[in-house]
């Protein structure tokens, strides 16, 4: 009929083409495939509109810097090494953690979660104490990792010192007899709780490997306990 053919020109008419024009544009793709927004890195305008990397990009970072200390030390291994190893852009790594140093003091960032000892009873504080760090090692690899990287070079000796002095000697102290004596005993500790680690989870000795947690509780848990409350040695 013809009024029907005003409907088919008007459909076909050139300016309908700029729709489908523009969501063929190449920009258009672009941002469809551009990855999510991010507050902006340190030292950029909150306006920035640089692109972010995810979550799992920063983790990756950490993770292949944890392993290129442990293998490196800290002297030698690089930020190169560590973004290749993590298959991101040097320049990457520095817009997050600024450099080499800043970089080491997020990967060697550990919070052991010690638990509250005076709420549980006295005699139980050693078991206690040993069962909370065979479980974190078993599910936190980064424990594992900075182990690695404190028998290899001094400066993760030194933030395993730290985690141990801000995080476990209050804990200890809650339940000393003799509060003094606190530094002391968190030695002793550290000797049996990081001694086993080592063992387990980073030489791998078979008779220690072979443990099950209830062997390494019940062989550890009585020691721990008098470095824990033994008004004597």
């Amino acid at each position: 009929m013809p009024d029907a053919a005003p409907a088919a020109a008007s459909a076909a008419r050139p300016d309908a083409a700029p729709a489908a024009a523009s969501a063929a544009r190449p920009d258009a793709v672009a941002d469809t495939a551009a990855p999510e927004a991010e507050g902006p890195a340190p030292g950029e305008a909150a306006g920035s509109a640089r692109p972010r990397r995810s979550a799992a990009t920063r983790a990756a970072i950490l993770a292949a810097a944890r392993d290129r200390f442990a293998a490196d030390g800290y002297e030698r291994a690089t930020i190169r090494a560590i973004a290749r190893d993590a298959d991101i852009d040097p320049s990457m790594v520095m817009r997050y953690y600024g450099n080499k140093a800043g970089l080491f003091a997020a990967a060697s960032e550990i919070d052991v979660h010690a638990p509250d000892l005076t709420h549980f009873p006295r005699e139980e504080a050693g078991a206690r104490l040993v069962r909370h760090f065979v479980e974190r090692w078993e599910c936190d690899e980064t424990l594992t990792a900075m182990m690695r990287v404190g028998v290899t070079n001094e400066a993760g000796a030194e933030r395993m010192r730290g985690v141990f002095a801000e995080q476990i000697k209050p804990v200890l102290a809650a339940v000393c007899p003799v509060p003094e004596e606190a530094p002391t005993r968190a030695a002793l500790i550290a000797s049996q709780i990081l001694g086993m680690a080592l063992c387990r989870y980073v030489l791998h000795l078979p008779p220690a490997v072979g443990l099950s947690h209830d062997e390494v509780i019940a062989w550890l848990a009585p020691t721990v306990q008098r470095y824990l409350t033994a008004e004597h040695p």
